[in-house]
């Protein structure tokens, strides 16, 4: 019996799938370069957005009782 081959999980948002399979062979040293600058700042955004989030839910848990 063979085993089909697993695929990479795939992230939730399209975009970020393609570009984390995003050949990167076809880029120079500016072009990586500004795409780390890209990548760390939508990394920001994204700890900013979680961080709102658990303190809503930590707000939930704190009126109602823990929800998780």
């Amino acid at each position: 019996m063979f085993e089909e081959p697993v695929e990479p999980r795939a992230f939730s948002g399209r975009a970020l799938n393609e570009t984390t399979h995003e050949d990167l062979e076809i880029y120079g040293v500016a072009e990586l370069e500004e795409r780390i600058d890209a990548l760390q700042a939508e990394i920001t955004r994204t700890k900013a957005q979680l961080d709102k989030k658990r303190a809503g839910r930590d707000a939930a848990n704190a009126l109602f009782g823990r929800l998780d």
